[in-house]
This record gives C-alpha cells, sequence and structure tokens, in this order.
C-alpha cells in the first residue's frame, strides 16, 4: 500500500458492466448513479471521516488512515457483487 499525492490514498473501483462508467449511454455512473441502493452506499462511504472524497470510480482518503479500515472499505465494497467488479488501493 502506498500513498498518493498529498499522501492520500485511494480506492478504485471497476464496477459491474451494467454499472460501468460508459455504459448505456453514460446514465449510470458508477458511485454516482441515481439508483437508490448506490446513493446509500455513497453516504455510508461519505459517512467516515478519512474520507476526503469521492469521484464515480474512485473513493480518495486522508493518508492517516488506517490499513485496517483500508481493508475494511475494499471488502465492505467487495461484498457489492451487484455494482462492484474489483477493488484495487493504490
Amino acid at each position: 500500500m502506498t500513498a498518493g499525492a498529498g499522501g492520500a490514498l485511494s480506492l478504485r473501483v471497476t464496477f459491474q458492466p451494467e454499472w460501468d462508467l460508459d455504459a448505456a449511454g453514460g446514465t449510470r455512473r458508477g458511485f454516482f448513479a441515481s439508483d437508490p441502493r448506490v446513493r446509500t452506499l455513497l453516504r455510508v462511504l461519505l459517512s467516515y471521516p478519512e474520507v476526503r472524497y469521492v469521484v464515480p470510480d474512485r473513493i480518495s482518503l486522508d493518508g492517516g488512515a488506517s490499513p485496517a479500515l483500508l481493508e475494511t472499505l475494499a471488502r465492505f465494497l467487495d461484498r457489492q457483487s451487484w455494482l462492484v467488479k474489483k477493488v484495487g488501493v493504490s
């Protein structure tokens, strides 16, 4: 696990094809999809104080986020198999 620019860490998410950012003419926007399940998931992610921001395919966390938190978030996202195909830490 390495910190990115400014010590920030990121979780990069690859979505299932039906939720992919480029699928369906751009109407599915990853974490910004209008589906209520995705909006709830986004609210849960943003409830963590270490989360700096979320973009459609990535979650940025403070550089001081613990490895345990990164693992917890990665596992949580992996369990959302209806939405997420793969999670990577960078």
